[in-house]
């Protein structure tokens, strides 16, 4: 087969970029609005990103096999009238379907945050959803978790399929086992922000979460938590303020998010027990994101993108079995009309 051609919309800094090409693909176009992510990227690439998906025109788009986007859950004008392809318009979603409508690639990869699933009781996944049927794709979607794919990282996000041959098949993807632990992925030398023993409390026998985590302890020094905090209940304000809490580099690391820009995941190392931050390399390495990536020099930002961005990894497998999809003959299922994608799968 000859190289695949793929565009990158919604790009952020590059992490589909990086996953498509580690397996063989060729990037032909790419689109992100925010300056500080176009930066990033085109120090990376070589290439800056066009800015706005809604002036693009179509017709001046190279031919290309795959589309990929981490597009935004843009809320939908009118959700719910499930009239698929024309509720999508005056969303960010129906660029990517004129994109779609337009240069009919054989297949197209999209990513979102799980919460999708439920969002407007299950409508708006509905519309997406049908909307790429009436273009006349396959759909088929998934969970799936960073964790899976050789990162130690607790990252469920929603992928969406939509192909011209056949129901992208998700159980195939490789998966990696066992699931690595954080200590593996801490650096050795790098800038350590330790907290002092009165900053933190550690709690008796740490929870073993069945996701991978362990949650042993919490921060004790933020007075704004104090206030108005019954006695003996101090630990409560922080176990659920992610900000504040503490995991074991036994276990693996909750999801890294976009809306903390000052960086405050909190790890306890037991060899040392002594309590750090993940540094902001360490957060890019449980991303997959390989060494030589060269991420913003501005730290909030830095910190922002890579809670924005996808896990490395996860995209690699799903490039090769989307290239090993599109070597192979129609499946019989779907000449003989059994298998549809009206028949969704949720892949754990």
């Amino acid at each position: 087969m000859t190289q695949l051609r793929f565009i990158d919309l919604f790009a952020g800094i590059g992490g589909f970029r990086l996953g498509f090409t580690q397996a063989g693909y060729q990037c032909v176009f790419s689109c992100e609005i925010d300056p500080t992510c176009q930066a990033v990227y085109a120090n990376n690439f070589g290439e800056t990103p066009f800015a706005d998906i809604t002036k693009i025109d179509v017709r001046s788009l190279p031919d290309f096999e795959v589309l990929t986007a981490g597009f935004p859950c843009q809320p939908f004008s009118i959700c719910g009238k499930r009239k698929g392809f024309e509720d999508t318009r005056g969303t960010l979603f129906f660029h990517i379907c004129r994109i779609i409508e337009a240069k009919q690639p054989a297949i197209a990869v999209l990513e979102n945050v799980k919460y999708l699933i439920y969002h407007d009781s299950g409508k708006t996944l509905a519309i997406i959803l049908e909307s790429l049927e009436e273009l006349g794709y396959y759909v088929s979607y998934a969970l799936l978790n960073s964790k899976d794919f050789g990162v130690p990282q607790h990252r469920e996000r929603l992928v969406i399929i939509a192909s011209k041959k056949q129901v992208f098949n998700f159980r195939n993807l490789s998966l990696i086992k066992p699931i690595p632990k954080l200590k593996d992925f801490l650096c050795k030398d790098d800038k350590f922000e330790y907290l002092l023993p009165d900053e933190y409390t550690l709690i008796d026998n740490p929870k073993h979460q069945q996701s991978g985590l362990i949650f042993t302890g919490y921060r004790t020094n933020k007075s704004i938590w104090k206030k108005g905090v019954r006695p003996n209940t101090e630990h409560l304000s922080r176990v659920h303020h992610q900000p504040n809490r503490i995991y074991s580099v036994e276990g693996i690391h909750p999801t890294i998010p976009s809306q903390e820009t000052s960086g405050r995941f909190f790890i306890y190392i037991p060899s040392e027990d002594r309590v750090r931050k993940l540094t902001i390399n360490e957060c890019y390495k449980i991303m997959g994101f390989p060494e030589y990536f060269k991420s913003c020099e501005i730290l909030g930002s830095s910190y922002k993108q890579i809670g924005n961005s996808v896990c490395v990894p996860m995209i690699y497998q799903i490039a090769l079995e989307v290239k090993k999809e599109l070597s192979q003959p129609i499946s019989k299922l779907i000449q003989t009309n059994i298998y549809s994608s009206k028949q969704l799968s949720l892949f754990s």
